[in-house]
């Protein structure tokens, strides 16, 4: 239980109501019930404001007298980014401390440098030379591989491994010779890693992952790719070895970047997309075909794989056509 009073103290905005109104949970504005605090972030959810039972609402200004028509409100000039760090907040509040800094299960070898603050969870393995950053917290089964660093007030979710090799191999006489991947990975501050995702150690420099990167589960980022400040990239994402990848962009769920290729600051790709040039201005950029009955799309993919030739038969049109009947113009 929390006062509505203590989360305005904490987090600013203007209440509109009694302080010493009781929140007991945080919770969608169609299922909230009268002790739970809710929020309205787009104005095409207002049919749900009026309808809640929510004990308090968070709103901007130009929903408070719609908000006041049913119950007590928070003003704020953004209720999204209140409410995130509402959340924040109330996990702060409502889940016990954590006993062990370094959970008894945990293997961390000796020559490891974990901060005083950091938390490493259950059946995490940290190996020799690693660093993990003050207030920085592995969840159960995270492996941080030799070398590698993890910067301050990280978060790295269940089953992420960090610096396992990267893919490389030499072919010789028809067999596969591995090359020894001699770099490490680099995390800045205030990273999320999602569950089950791999980052490979670099074949000789650093695989880079710059503060505030956002990596949702089961992405795949290659050995010496370097992600810019403030990615963020959806489920399912594959990063092949050495792309580079700029600061503030997005990258949607199931989208493929190939290796070497290089993304400007601030490119926005859609999920599913296959990069398979560099982006050098921002923008947002999609690749797909869509989705059809599959006799459909049959058809279609048939008619793509004859472009080339039709693109050949314009060409030679227009020069038999075009360019005779250009210059007759021209003279």
């Amino acid at each position: 239980m929390v006062l509505l009073g203590d989360i305005v103290k904490a987090l600013g905005g203007s209440l509109q109501g009694s302080p010493q109104t009781s929140i007991q949970n945080l919770a969608p504005l169609e299922t909230a019930g009268p002790s739970d605090l809710s929020f309205l972030s787009h104005p095409k959810y207002q049919t749900h404001l009026t309808k809640s039972h929510a004990a308090c609402v968070v709103v901007t200004a130009q929903f408070q007298e719609l908000a006041l028509t049913r119950g007590a409100c928070i003003v704020t000039e953004d209720p999204y980014l209140y409410f995130a760090r509402l959340t924040q907040f109330w996990k702060k509040q409502t889940t016990p401390a954590v006993e062990a800094r370094i959970h008894p299960s945990a293997v961390v070898d000796p020559e490891a440098d974990i901060a005083d603050t950091a938390i490493i969870g259950p059946l995490c393995v940290v190996e020799r030379g690693a660093k993990v950053g003050a207030h920085t917290q592995l969840k159960s089964r995270v492996t941080v591989g030799e070398a590698c660093e993890i910067g301050q007030r990280c978060i790295v979710h269940s089953g992420v491994v960090i610096g396992a090799d990267g893919f490389g191999f030499a072919m010789y006489q028809g067999e596969w010779e591995k090359i020894e991947q001699l770099g490490a990975v680099k995390i800045g501050n205030d990273v999320e890693i999602g569950a089950n995702t791999c980052i490979d150690r670099g074949a000789l420099e650093d695989t880079v992952i710059e503060d505030g990167v956002k990596l949702d589960n089961l992405i795949q980022i290659g050995h010496n790719v370097h992600i810019g400040k403030h990615t963020a990239m959806a489920g399912c994402v594959g990063v092949a070895g050495s792309a580079r990848i700029g600061a503030h962009c997005t990258v949607g769920g199931g989208a493929i970047v190939l290796g070497h290729l290089t993304l400007a600051d601030g490119v926005h790709v859609s999920a599913a997309t296959v990069v398979t040039r560099s982006i050098t201005q921002p923008g947002h950029y999609t690749g797909l075909f869509p989705i059809d009955d599959n006799a459909t799309w049959e058809k279609n993919a048939a008619s793509l794989k004859q472009l080339h030739k039709l693109r050949d038969r314009i060409k030679l049109l227009e020069t038999q056509y075009l360019q005779p009947h250009f210059q007759e113009n021209k003279s």
